[in-house]
């Protein structure tokens, strides 16, 4: 996780200081090498996990490639309208079928950032007033790392297919900031550690798991991938609410509960690699594999969260 954060830095910046530093010398090199740094900026920004550098992180990207633009064209305006040699057009080539690439990406992710059709359940906020970020969410990989369960010829996951549209929800500050550090090992030191989580359904709780504890970051429990958890029966659908605090488990199986009523406490237990609260939704399934449901869409406060979008009850 720490190389994909700083990938996150450093990829941008250098395709930005290639512009403001080492521009291509032709004019259609020059607006090639743009496009397809922006085009790059912006698949980046709708794929990438934005729990550090912060969710506004890529918006200052693009600020900056406005800066290194105006700033190469000062200082070595393109000499000629065409490159020339083979190395230059071999550059130019290379910008191209990055741009290429990268559009293909954000076209993708696009995709996935769209509620998929068929049956879906609308759900209330489980968290209290605040900012949130979506750390995943969405129909496809590109935003949302759960979605990968759908690929049911690898057999680990048909006992998870449930959690293919899952979402997951850190808090963060003022700044965009979820933690205090970059990835302390504290799960304290998280800002939605410990927040209260209450039922985004009215309906009755088939299971209810607690006593687990909450992991060290990054570690996970590869065993016990839920956690402690409550899995709540909504009409005709389950819908799983996951990776609570040891210990702040305050439901039954067999209680009924209406929307609102508390549930646990945000924590970092089972296969969590930071604190989060996970929540999806899915057909009932066996008893043997209680998240191998088919996977139903769900809206959080009427909106069909995806990775990176920001979320305010």
């Amino acid at each position: 996780m720490l190389a994909l954060y700083i990938a996150q830095i450093v990829v941008p910046l250098a395709l930005i200081g290639w512009i403001a530093l080492a521009p291509q010398r032709s004019l259609a090199g020059f607006w090639v090498q743009v496009i397809a740094t922006a085009a790059g900026l912006i698949a980046l920004a709708r794929t990438g996990l934005w729990l550090f550098p912060p969710w506004w992180t890529p918006y200052a990207s693009g600020l900056l490639l406005v800066a290194a633009m105006g700033f190469a064209l000062r200082r070595r305006p393109p000499a000629t309208r065409w490159p020339s040699g083979l190395r230059a057009y071999a550059v130019i080539i290379g910008f191209a079928l990055l741009g290429m690439f990268a559009t293909n990406m954000a076209r993708l992710a696009l995709a996935g950032a769209q509620q998929p059709a068929g049956p879906s359940i609308a759900l209330a906020s489980s968290l209290g007033a605040g900012q949130y970020l979506v750390a995943n969410g969405g129909a496809s990989t590109l935003v949302n790392a759960h979605a990968d369960i759908l690929d049911q010829s690898v057999p680990a996951h048909r006992n998870w297919r449930g959690t293919a549209y899952g979402v997951d929800l850190v808090a963060i500050d003022s700044w965009g900031l979820r933690a205090d550090g970059v990835m302390p090992p504290d799960p304290s030191r998280y800002h939605i550690f410990g927040m209260p989580v209450v039922s985004p359904c009215a309906g009755e709780v088939i299971a209810a798991v607690d006593g687990l504890p909450d992991m060290q970051v990054p570690k996970v429990d590869a065993v016990n991938l839920a956690g402690n958890h409550i899995i709540l029966r909504c009409g005709g659908t389950d819908v799983v609410l996951a990776h609570f605090q040891r210990g702040s488990v305050q439901v039954r199986t067999g209680e009924r509960l209406a929307v609102g009523a508390p549930i646990a406490l945000v924590g970092n237990s089972g296969g969590s690699s930071e604190p989060h609260l996970h929540i999806h939704a899915q057909a009932p399934a066996d008893r043997d594999a209680p998240l191998s449901g088919e996977p139903i869409p769900m809206t959080l406060g009427g909106r069909f969260l995806v990775r990176s979008d920001q979320f305010s009850p």
